[in-house]
């Protein structure tokens, strides 16, 4: 027997990226959208399947749904890649312009899959500090960019799991001063009163190597289906084509993905809804013993005062609340991020912590 060969040196420490799943009432810890889609979609789709050739493979090209998504957003179906989540989007940019002898900066603490992925195909990772506050230095970002020569640099906006959008003179001297592409992941952008897509319209600015990733995982309530897309220039999307495996979107999410498009009243109402309840949800967290940072997201990243965040996690769970535990990231040391739930979520989670903190702060010192 041919014994199993060793893994690739580069990946021996690395570690793979998941939250808890753990069956609790209230479960904030994974930035999904807590409203379901609406049931009008779900009729939508029933009926979609049952013409679903299941025996042929789905269309390779996702015409359709690139089609419809490029007349939204006013741009052509050639600057559109879809693909299994965001995520996989990732991927496919970094199989296409990363590798070996080549760099990724990224700015961290950011979203852990940015240089987890990269690492992963082989591609070095540059990393830049932020400033406490987990702002961007935009001189600090030029003069690493002119040094590193990265093909890639990654800006998450608004950025997982600090909250804030970057700002857009910020994104134009990133886009100005990289020599290759910069991704800019909005995953939760429909969240934020900003997006970098405008840049694409500004004519004294190139944005041939400016790529915007969106997802429906979050704000159109498809964590489930796992469909993301980018806008970038064609010749991007190419090289996205020239390295996703082949017949990649099944066809049941390419029609879950048009069908939900035509829902987007209801879409923009949820995350309307979502955004009311994150300041209520701050302001509440303002007059409570804990740290907290400004968001343009569907969550918010705290740290409490005079205890510990791992104990302030398990006291939460112990109520039925769960959220996420940041407090061993780099950069994150006692910090923890809860997701905007429903009003009725988010008065339990406020309730819990409330009780906690306050269990903590009776203990005898």
């Amino acid at each position: 027997m041919s014994p199993v060969p060793s893994l690739r040196p580069d990946l021996v420490t690395l570690a793979g990226y998941h939250s808890p799943q753990v069956e609790v009432a209230v479960r904030l810890n994974t930035n999904e959208s807590p409203f379901p889609p609406p049931e009008s979609w779900r009729e939508d789709i029933g009926a979609a399947l049952e013409r679903v050739e299941f025996n042929r493979y789905p269309d390779r090209q996702v015409t359709e749904l690139r089609a419809r998504l490029a007349e939204s957003y006013g741009v052509d179906a050639g600057e559109l890649f879809c693909a299994n989540g965001s995520d996989e989007i990732l991927q496919c940019l970094l199989l296409a312009y990363g590798g070996p002898g080549r760099r990724a900066v990224v700015f961290e603490p950011s979203y852990k899959l940015h240089s987890q992925i990269a690492r992963v195909t082989g591609t070095e990772v540059v990393v830049v500090e932020r400033a406490p506050d987990f702002t961007i230095d935009a001189d600090v970002a030029a003069a690493v960019l002119k040094e590193a020569q990265p093909s890639i640099v990654f800006l998450c906006s608004p950025n997982n799991p600090t909250g804030r959008a970057e700002p857009d003179e910020l994104v134009r001297r990133v886009v100005e001063a990289a020599p290759g592409l910069v991704i800019v992941d909005e995953a939760y952008g429909q969240f934020s009163p900003r997006s970098a897509l405008h840049l694409r319209d500004d004519p004294g600015l190139d944005t041939t190597g400016l790529v915007v990733v969106r997802t429906f995982s979050k704000t159109w309530a498809m964590a489930a289906a796992r469909l993301g897309y980018l806008i970038a220039d064609p010749e991007v999307v190419a090289g996205c084509e020239a390295v996703v495996l082949p017949y990649h979107l099944s066809a049941p999410t390419q029609l879950e993905g048009i069908l939900a498009l035509k829902y987007r009243a209801e879409m923009e109402a949820r995350v309307a809804v979502v955004a009311e309840e994150r300041g209520r949800v701050a302001a509440a967290l303002a007059a409570l013993p804990v740290d907290t940072w400004p968001s343009d997201a569907n969550f918010i990243l705290f740290r409490p005062q005079g205890r510990g965040a791992k104990e302030v996690w398990q006291s939460l769970l112990d109520r039925g609340v769960l959220i996420r535990d940041c407090s061993g990231w780099d950069r994150l040391d006692g910090c923890l991020r809860v997701t905007i739930g429903t009003p009725k979520e988010n008065d339990l989670f406020l309730r819990a912590l409330e009780e906690s903190l306050a269990t903590g702060a009776d203990r005898p010192g």
